[in-house]
């Protein structure tokens, strides 16, 4: 007997968010496995009879191996349950949903793919920040801030992306912050360019640190500031007013 996964991204933390699938989905589970970044406003909606397993990822803090989370959920699988795995964003953009997605498919059992709204465009907009704009940016380049590190080499070329006149978003990066800051300035991106960091997604926690590439390695430092977190580089961060933004747009 053969249950089914379905990968399932939660959004940017605010329930208001998540697709109306997500939501029928995450209510038909027998089986969750959940991280942090969904947010508590969406944990705490888990089908009480689900049975819910924590695979929470903090920096170098492993709950679970990657390996191990994908062996839980072909074990639920098989043995008929309906397994939810829930991730934050999209599941396809940095989350790893695309690893999942091979194992379970070569477990043989039917597997759904849900997308959610990336954390990556829906973060940054709902702090008044467009990555897009006629005057400031026609593109927009998102990269991680943490590559695999048993790479024999980088895939990142940093020289390029110094050289973009776009926006340029960054996800899982804050413990290299200053590295990157510094080797965009090395090959040639102003000094002066904005950067905003917004920790916690729509959370009503939620905040925002903003600076230069200059200096928003320091400033983050001194305010404290932790992941998970979207950081946004470039000449719209400029668009950012703390007086107009809407702190928390939607319930929670």
């Amino acid at each position: 007997m053969k249950g089914k996964v379905y990968l399932v991204g939660s959004g940017p933390g605010a329930e208001g968010l998540l697709t109306q699938r997500g939501r029928a989905v995450i209510d038909l589970a027998e089986v969750v496995l959940f991280d942090q970044l969904p947010g508590e406003a969406i944990l705490k909606t888990l089908p009480a009879r689900a049975e819910k397993i924590d695979c929470g990822k903090f920096g170098g803090n492993h709950i679970l191996e990657q390996d191990e989370i994908e062996a839980l959920m072909v074990d639920r699988a098989k043995k008929g349950k309906i397994v939810v795995r829930l991730k934050g964003g999209d599941p396809f953009l940095f989350g790893r949903g695309g690893e999942e997605l091979e194992t379970v498919r070569a477990a043989g059992i039917p597997v759904e793919m849900v997308p959610g709204i990336s954390s990556a465009l829906a973060v940054p907009a709902s702090m008044g920040i467009p990555l897009t704009h006629r005057k400031y940016a026609s593109q927009v380049t998102i990269l991680t801030g943490n590559e695999d590190p048993t790479k024999p080499e980088p895939a990142l070329d940093w020289k390029l992306l110094a050289q973009l006149r776009g926006t340029i978003v960054i996800l899982m990066g804050v413990a290299n912050l200053g590295k990157i800051a510094g080797v965009l300035v090395q090959y040639g991106k102003p000094a002066t360019t904005p950067v905003a960091i917004i920790e916690r997604g729509l959370r009503k926690d939620r905040r925002i640190t903003t600076g230069t590439l200059a200096d928003i390695a320091a400033v983050a430092q001194s305010a404290g500031v932790k992941p998970p977190a979207v950081i946004v580089i470039g000449d719209v961060v400029n668009l950012y007013d703390a007086e107009l933004a809407d702190l928390i747009p939607f319930e929670s």
